[in-house]
């Protein structure tokens, strides 16, 4: 039988790590959701292009959740695998965890499934090399 993956413990690969600002603040006082939405994008593209072997785009968001609040000061940590294989697209599991005080203090905020799709220089889609 799997085993299951630990829930308190990050899934993936550590691909982005970045000091929360005050600059990124919504009007609530915590880190704006579309900031941290930003930092998960450019996290799973530089999994995803990697998969590629060169340019992608993002197709979908498939899943979000927004777990907890990130606040100033809080070390965003992102983590991606590659969940699923298409011809031409790629599902990543995406996690948005943060070092709360720059302490070891982890906590996950954010999840969710990004769609990617290879594409050529004309921007058209084309076939994933193989693995």
């Amino acid at each position: 039988m799997p085993q299951k993956p630990d829930p308190e413990q990050p899934s993936g690969e550590l691909t982005l790590r970045t000091l929360t600002m005050p600059r990124d603040v919504n009007n609530n006082g915590d880190i704006f959701g579309g900031w941290v939405l930003s930092q998960m994008d450019m996290a799973a593209g530089i999994v995803a292009a990697a998969r590629a072997h060169g340019r992608v785009a993002t197709v979908a968001i498939d899943a979000m959740q927004f777990i907890r609040p990130v606040r100033v000061g809080d070390v965003l940590c992102i983590y991606v695998k590659i969940a699923r294989e298409g011809r031409t697209s790629m599902g990543l599991q995406i996690e948005a965890w943060v070092l709360r005080n720059r302490q070891a203090n982890r906590e996950k905020v954010t999840h969710g499934m990004f769609t990617f799709v290879a594409i050529d220089e004309d921007g058209k889609p084309r076939p994933l090399p193989e693995a």
